[in-house]
């Protein structure tokens, strides 16, 4: 499934073969469109999915009730490779020519596409648009650099805690509460079934390593007059660092191992059978269910350090934004409220099981498919976002965290040295961002 490669590993070849070359490329000229036609072809990139034709049937039905409702505009929609859209979307946003006048993006390309100047800024129309008024806070977020909307946002994504149902009866345990409980239980299971990993956890996995810091009151960077600054060094962020770092070794998964895996590999270790739990996201649930456990699992809200409560979650996910050379914004406008509106979100849930943004749409997602509720849980809950800044996709394509964490769970650096390390590089990133 696509989008589990998109939003479960973001420091996999996804966003590596895209963000490197976003983030070192020169900044754009002026490319602000001269007129606002109201008449016309709009042209828009979305992404290919692995199985694109229920999206398309999707997006075609949107498509068909826009043009119905704007005489004279038609609309042509391409589906691009998610892997090379770096490249593409740059060059568009150099050659108003070439560029479409709609496109899908990663939610945490929004800094550094609006840094590029590609992206128009449409703060007055999302906040008069009054389905917008329901949008979850945080996915609003994903399309806000500064006081600035640049798009809205298409679904969101955010990871809960899967383990196996028959292997908690079989020990006679329940799921973990807190996030203590959570590391005394991996390493419980793992003693009584050395076969298996109590928790897979990876090393690359930037994303379920987040909740741990954000749960003991850390940040990955702060924010001061639109600059950044790293916060991964400060005591709480270590103390979060050291509570997912615990989670590697012999006890429970062998930093040898595990240390060099991402989220999708983490995924299918719990999916094949290899691990009593795994960090996984909502748009996990397809690649679980074709594994061998299927029937044998269920998914709770990851639980953050007090009992009962819940870990921060990153919320991944994509939007659809209006490029600043399209010459039909008004238009582009309309038809992205239509392509990102509540009855088309909720259609791709039912088609793709891409999560609504809509906090009322998401409540109805949640009552017509059990599985969604512990990550609607997680969101209601107060999930997090990266830091919205230009150089977020150079310090991710740089591998920045996972270094950390691998330097930490092979003993070549403790806790503050590798923190430092890490605070010193994303720092130079965020300085060079400007």
């Amino acid at each position: 499934m696509k989008l589990s490669a998109r939003i479960a590993a973001p420091v996999a070849a996804l966003v590596l073969a895209g963000l490197t070359a976003t983030a070192c490329a020169p900044q754009t000229s002026d490319t602000s469109a001269m007129g606002d036609e109201k008449i016309g072809t709009l042209r828009v990139w979305l992404f290919q999915e692995v199985g694109n034709k229920p999206k398309e049937k999707v997006v075609d039905d949107a498509v068909a009730a826009f043009e119905k409702s704007h005489k004279g505009a038609k609309v042509e929609v391409e589906y691009i490779p998610v892997d090379t859209r770096a490249q593409r979307i740059k060059a568009a946003f150099n050659d108003p020519k070439s560029a479409p006048d709609l496109v899908e993006y990663g939610n945490s390309d929004t800094a550094g596409y609006v840094k590029d100047g590609g992206l128009a800024d449409i703060t007055e129309e999302f906040g008069a648009w009054e389905e917008a008024k329901d949008t979850d806070p945080i996915a609003k977020q994903s399309v806000t650099v500064g006081d600035k909307v640049y798009g809205a946002p298409f679904f969101v994504g955010v990871r809960a805690l899967y383990y196996r149902t028959d292997v908690f009866k079989d020990l006679g345990i329940q799921p973990p509460k807190s996030q203590a409980e959570l590391v005394s239980t991996a390493k419980k299971i793992h003693k009584a079934k050395p076969d298996l990993y109590g928790l897979a956890v990876g090393g690359a996995y930037t994303y379920g390593a987040m909740p741990f810091i954000w749960s003991h009151g850390g940040e990955i960077a702060g924010e001061s007059g639109g600059t950044y600054k790293s916060a991964i060094n400060s005591e709480k962020a270590r103390k979060g660092i050291e509570a997912y770092t615990s989670l590697f070794g012999d006890d429970n998964c062998p930093a040898a191992k595990c240390a060099s895996m991402g989220g999708n590999a983490t995924v299918t270790a719990f999916a094949s059978g290899k691990a009593a739990m795994a960090i996984g996201g909502d748009f996990s649930h397809a690649a679980v269910e074709a594994g061998s456990v299927k029937g044998k699992y269920a998914v709770v809200p990851l639980p953050g350090i007090a009992p009962d409560s819940i870990a921060p979650a990153f919320a991944g996910g994509n939007n659809i934004g209006v490029l600043k050379s399209s010459s039909h914004r008004t238009l582009a406008v309309d038809l992205m409220k239509s392509l990102t509106g509540k009855k088309t979100q909720a259609e791709m849930f039912d088609a793709m099981g891409f999560l609504p943004t809509y906090t009322d749409v998401l409540d109805n997602a949640a009552k017509k498919q059990p599985f969604v509720a512990p990550f609607v849980q997680t969101l209601g809950a107060g999930a997090k976002f990266v830091p919205a800044s230009p150089a977020w996709g150079q310090i991710d394509a740089s591998l920045v965290l996972p270094t950390m964490f691998q330097e930490i769970v092979s003993g070549r650096k403790d806790v503050a040295q590798a923190s430092d390390d890490a605070a010193k590089k994303m720092d130079a990133a965020f300085t060079a961002a400007g």
